[in-house]
């Protein structure tokens, strides 16, 4: 049986506000534990009214101290954004606070349009192509496995302690799943990007895959997609109708600042254009009854050939989502508390 995990990017709900959302967020992680989900990730995006933080290390202290067992982590840290010894500095201070609970997910992406990239990076040169590198130097940080003649070799990465957190390469193109399968790290797979290619991906990661010494690793991937379960196929399509909106204003540049309720969905004005659009976003999607979903994503498991999966429900009726999460572990028999 698949493992199943959740992916929160913690969306501000219309009518509601970010401090809203971010309880939300911690009721829900506090939730998935209860239920038997193995990871609560959060992302990282910078400049969206719609996303209630940007900081994922900062919210990621907040969740795992609301909870107790579950593993929290960053899907992901942008990292050519930062430096990787800071990144490290981070990540073993949370490690430390909660010993193998941490997960640390690294993307390459922006994670943001262009001004708030070029805000982040002021005054600073970035060289994408030293993504592998950061990588490894980080790497090098969490495990005090710094190689020999490395300039910073014997820095110590505080606080100095036993355990690191789990480190994930995350991705949507064959490029991340190189990178991967090179470095000899776990890989994630945005599969609710909607973005081709993602089987070939993790097919070649798989067969590329070159073991890390110092990580002790063997090729492990996992995808994340949206679900959204109801009790009918009705209410479930219902439910979907905000995250169809709210996608459709990231795909066409009228991103909205919010995540839209059933009723601001329903009296939108679509064009042809835009019910195009949404065709096209609900062919990447889980949507349906316990049944259904649970069929799905096992058809997705054995499609990406994957053995995890992260779920993201942006559902606007905070119960409803809840709900959804509870429907989606029943279906698969999940042991909760």
């Amino acid at each position: 049986m698949i493992q199943l995990g959740v992916l929160d990017q913690v969306y501000v709900s219309e009518g509601r506000t970010a401090h809203d959302a971010l309880k939300e967020s911690t009721r829900l992680a506090q939730v998935v534990e209860a239920l038997g989900y193995f990871r609560f990730w959060v992302s990282e995006h910078h400049g969206m009214r719609a996303i209630a933080f940007s900081s994922p290390e900062v919210l990621i202290a907040h969740l795992a101290a609301a909870t107790t067992r579950i593993r929290v982590g960053s899907g992901g840290i942008m990292l050519p954004h930062y430096s990787a010894y800071k990144v490290a500095e981070n990540f073993r201070l949370l490690e430390a606070l909660h010993p193998g609970r941490i997960d640390l997910g690294l993307g390459r992406a922006p994670g943001g349009m262009p001004l708030s990239t070029r805000a982040l990076q002021e005054d600073k040169y970035v060289d994408i192509n030293k993504y592998p590198q950061q990588v490894l130097d980080l790497i090098g940080y969490l495990y005090d496995a710094m190689p020999e003649g490395h300039p910073f070799e014997k820095l110590l990465a505080a606080p100095d302690i036993p355990t690191a957190p789990e480190i994930w390469l995350l991705g949507s193109s064959g490029e991340s799943a190189r990178f991967a399968a090179i470095l000899g790290t776990p890989y994630a797979f945005a599969e609710f990007f909607g973005t081709p290619g993602g089987v070939e991906a993790i097919r070649y990661y798989r067969e590329h895959f070159q073991p890390n010494p110092v990580l002790e690793s063997e090729p492990r991937a996992m995808i994340a997609t949206i679900a959204i379960c109801a009790e009918t196929e009705e209410e479930a399509d219902r439910l979907a109708k905000s995250s169809d909106l709210l996608f459709l204003g990231i795909r066409t540049g009228r991103e909205l600042p919010y995540l839209p309720s059933v009723k601001t969905v329903t009296d939108y004005p679509y064009t042809e254009d835009d019910l195009y659009h949404i065709r096209q976003i609900r062919q990447r999607r889980v949507i349906g009854t316990p049944e259904r979903v649970k069929e799905q994503l096992l058809q997705l498991a054995k499609e990406y050939n994957v053995d995890e999966i992260l779920i993201n429900s942006p559902i606007h009726d905070e119960q409803a989502r809840i709900r959804s999460y509870e429907l989606i572990a029943d279906a698969f028999g999940m042991k909760g508390e």
